[in-house]
């Protein structure tokens, strides 16, 4: 994706809302290096929420796979539950969106699945889906690398936590600025 205008490059926290994709209870044991991942997602729903930024979570046949892990649904403002991989073929994933958050940012399981088709679907909706690296996961190494090379591949935007959360505070005069640099440190 090339922006004209760097100002348009930069996430800002008013025009953002993180979705968490299927971080669930009984997935999450089978994705690689899970501790880890849920910690960086969890810090990074911390940043958005201290930031005012919207944090939603969508949930996979959540009478099959569990909910969200208790650790990220403290953070989570809104859950959406889901049959198809791609939530935004579900009716009530895009009903009530918050004005104005066009970009999403994608964190989540399986990065090659469910991410990947809800960032695509939400492309083709119109929105700005863009992947937080750092915050997706999948039970292979190498499905995780197919999904972030299919991504770039459709010239879709990718970005690590730490980059998103410095860019929606813009100063460390921001009220908040000490308490997401904890969660950063």
């Amino acid at each position: 994706m090339k922006y004209i205008d760097v100002n348009r490059a930069l996430m800002t926290a008013d025009t953002s809302l993180l979705l968490i994709v299927d971080m669930q209870e009984k997935l999450l044991p089978a994705i690689q290096d899970v501790e880890a991942l849920r910690s960086r997602v969890a810090r990074l729903a911390q940043a958005a929420r201290l930031l005012s930024v919207p944090v939603w979570a969508t949930e996979h046949w959540p009478q099959k796979i569990g909910p969200t892990h208790a650790d990220l649904t403290l953070h989570v403002d809104r859950t959406i539950a889901k049959t198809h991989f791609n939530a935004c073929r579900e009716a009530a994933f895009l009903q009530d969106w918050p004005g104005g958050r066009r970009r999403v940012l994608l964190t989540g399981t399986e990065a090659h699945i469910c991410v990947l088709q809800t960032g695509l679907g939400l492309a083709q909706a119109g929105y700005e889906p863009v992947l937080v690296t750092d915050g997706i996961g999948s039970r292979r190494p190498a499905d995780q690398a197919a999904a972030c090379e299919r991504w770039r591949r459709y010239g879709l935007e990718t970005i690590t936590a730490e980059m998103a959360i410095y860019e929606w505070l813009e100063t460390p005069d921001h009220p908040a600025f000490r308490d997401v640099l904890a969660l950063v440190k």
